[in-house]
């Protein structure tokens, strides 16, 4: 079976989104293509009229400070994101999200804007941008435009990228400042490809011994990337205390909503996974917090 019938190899933005509105409903954008060619081959993707190749863009291989943020082009191979001094120093929850995706080899072609596009609840990536407040810079036939990160989700595998033919430049995180940190952990399953039972990244702020701000991103907790934001409230000006975190533990198992999967775990472990997670992500991210350096 012929999984596409035309290859375009964009140059510059302008040109994907181009090739992306001629071809209609039947194209889709390429970088790393570890998801998307498997998807094809295995027959789990309905063939495609046209693949636009957006790898050789050079503004999707940009990661650098712009205008007082970090931007982080999305044609990056994930690879770098791990081994960048930027990276480590501004953003090691998607440092340590990104060096779990696949295996070596993978992680040499896999991109950051491949990982968010597939629009998958769990993806290790795009949990770890979530909790960053990451807002995605997407180009479509319109020009460029900012997009909070989860607003561009509609359900597994599905995204407003999709709808409007639309593909991802790339992503803006804070600048890291004293007293900041962030972290990210999972549990996963191996079955021939590791699949994350349930991972979480968390990004706080202390004053003192205090939780100034945070925000917990936890997946895959529904159809699309989810805030604990009913944890991330209760933690809002609290001490960092044991009696505070087993309080959270509660909350976050009482309020976050998980399903049985065959393929991952039961709804009854991975609620009481979550706790173990908001517990060691919670005291590794306060920890960073109290020191400004690289992991």
């Amino acid at each position: 079976m012929k999984l596409w019938s035309n290859y375009v190899m964009a140059a510059t933005v302008d040109e994907a989104v181009k090739a992306l509105a001629e071809a209609g409903g039947k194209a889709k954008p390429v970088a790393g293509g570890t998801d998307l060619l498997l998807e094809l081959q295995q027959g789990r993707q309905e063939s495609v009229h046209t693949l636009v190749d957006v790898s050789a863009i050079p503004d999707l291989q940009r990661l650098e400070v712009r205008g007082g943020q970090l931007f982080v082009g999305a044609g990056v191979p994930v690879a770098r994101i791990v081994q960048h001094p930027f990276m480590r120093l501004h953003a090691p929850g998607v440092v340590e999200a990104c060096g779990l995706i696949g295996g070596p080899q993978v992680r040499n072609t896999a991109t950051l804007g491949g990982n968010v596009a597939h629009a998958l609840p769990a993806a290790d990536g795009m949990i770890s941008l979530a909790a960053m407040d990451a807002v995605a810079e997407v180009a479509g036939a319109n020009g460029l435009r900012l997009v909070p990160l989860l607003e561009l989700f509609r359900g597994p595998g599905k995204s407003i990228l999709t709808e409007n033919h639309e593909i991802l430049v790339g992503f803006y995180l804070p600048l890291r400042t004293a007293g900041q940190g962030s972290a990210f952990s999972r549990v996963m399953r191996p079955q021939g490809v590791a699949l994350p039972i349930l991972n979480m990244a968390i990004w706080l702020q202390r004053t003192g011994e205090s939780i100034e701000c945070v925000r917990i991103a936890v997946g895959p907790a529904g159809p699309t990337p989810q805030r604990a934001l009913a944890v991330e409230e209760f933690l809002y000006g609290k001490p960092y205390t044991p009696e505070i975190a087993a309080q959270a533990v509660e909350l976050i198992r009482s309020t976050m909503k998980f399903r049985t999967s065959p393929r991952r775990a039961t709804a009854e472990y991975r609620t009481h996974l979550v706790g173990v997670l908001l517990l060691e992500v919670l005291e590794k991210a306060w920890q960073r917090a109290s020191k400004l350096e690289a992991i």
